[in-house]
């Protein structure tokens, strides 16, 4: 019965680690994806729009979203990670991690909603 508990441990911690792995690498593919799209859409978002914003507001707004969007997948691997290594430490420094990019989250929304005007974030038809 140990042996089935070491080896089904093992294939947790593996299995965890390649998830976390895989996580930090959509987190990656998501902010590539999204420096590529903001640099297609923001001229064009620009000439769709009445509004005089500078010509970077266009651009932080699309890629403003796929940043919240790869701030998740990191959140995700860190909690991946204090799963298969859980320990007091660990559990810290993902709260401290957890709180730091929440609040990244939300000011960034915050920010790209007040630059912009809610009404604005809207994609052009």
């Amino acid at each position: 019965m140990e042996n089935l508990t070491e080896i089904l441990q093992s294939g947790l911690y593996r299995t965890g680690e390649l998830m976390e792995i895989l996580l930090n690498m959509m987190s990656m593919l998501v902010i590539v994806i999204g420096v590529v799209d903001s640099i297609m859409k923001s001229p064009r978002d620009k000439l769709a729009r009445t509004a005089t914003h500078p010509r970077h507001t266009y651009f932080r707004r699309i890629f403003g979203g796929w940043l919240i969007v790869a701030l998740e997948f990191q959140l995700a691997a860190d909690i991946v990670g204090t799963i298969v290594t859980p320990s007091y430490q660990e559990l810290i420094r993902l709260g401290a991690i957890a709180a730091i990019r929440t609040f990244l989250n939300y000011f960034l929304s915050k920010e790209l909603n007040e630059e912009c005007g809610p009404a604005e974030n809207k994609e052009p038809q």
